[in-house]
């Protein structure tokens, strides 16, 4: 990265740590020079994190940010070890994934029979436990004067799913409204965060990714092509920029924004 787009030495809280962004982006931090605190409800895939001489810049919690106690103590490590929070990316989320190992987890229900115990799941955890978490660490930023959030959205954060993606003809599958409903608070979140402590040295920003490859099925892919400008998925390592430029000072003069990064899917 280029000496203007630095995060060497920002302390960055990560939850969903362990996701497929997560991690991708917990690597990329600490090769940049960052701290991270690399928190996720199941810690045991981050435990490579730490090896070598990264051992010192990072550490690794089991956190479930629907649990106070839990939020707290996240926050409290995390300043114990690095004096601070610059930056806090909000990645944890529940989401119907489509890929191989995926799908067989997803209520295929119409909207009309959606059920409400995953409806109630995913508002308590995308939507009530992350506005929880934002509070524990802006109570930090406040008191430290500084900080930097990055909320993670969805193109379904702007736009209603294409359902046409994800009927491959015999049994019907649905991106549910779960997902979608909790995932469209995002931008209009970061929006009243950023409006709110604009005046206390406090950013936040989102970032709308769309189709992350991973080992999703040759039909799948097929099928996403055709409705993507692009004509392919994402490799997770194109979010690797957009996110280091918003954790540095390089976007110092940035807040409020919603970026899509999609390959141009909400450009039609």
């Amino acid at each position: 990265m280029s000496k203007f787009i630095s995060i060497e030495n920002k302390v960055i809280l990560i939850t969903g740590a362990a996701g497929l962004i997560g991690k991708e982006l917990c690597l990329a931090f600490l090769a940049d020079g960052a701290q991270v605190v690399a928190c996720d409800l199941n810690p045991a895939p981050l435990s490579d994190l730490g090896t070598g001489d990264r051992a010192q810049n990072v550490i690794t919690l089991a956190l479930d940010i629907t649990v106070a106690e839990q939020r707290e103590e996240a926050v409290r490590q995390a300043v114990e070890k690095f004096g601070r929070i610059d930056v806090l990316i909000n990645s944890a989320a529940i989401d119907a994934k489509f890929d191989k190992g995926g799908t067989g987890k997803i209520n295929n229900s119409r909207f009309e029979n959606y059920p409400e115990a995953p409806l109630r799941q995913s508002v308590e955890v995308n939507m009530t436990a992350t506005i929880q978490m934002t509070q524990v660490v802006c109570r930090q930023m406040v008191e430290q004067g500084h900080g930097n959030i990055i909320n993670l959205a969805s193109t379904y954060s702007l736009v209603a799913p294409n359902q046409g993606l994800y009927d491959f003809g015999g049994q019907i599958s649905y991106k549910p409204i779960d997902y979608v409903a909790t995932k469209s608070f995002i931008p209009n979140f970061t929006r009243y965060l950023a409006t709110f402590y604009a005046k206390e040295g406090i950013r936040c920003n989102a970032v709308v990714p769309h189709g992350i490859e991973n080992n999703h099925s040759d039909e799948f892919k097929e099928r996403f092509a055709q409705y993507s400008p692009m004509a392919r998925m994402c490799d997770r390592k194109e979010l690797i920029g957009i996110f280091v430029y918003l954790a540095s000072d390089a976007s110092s003069y940035m807040t409020g924004s919603v970026i899509p990064v999609d390959g141009g899917w909400t450009a039609w």
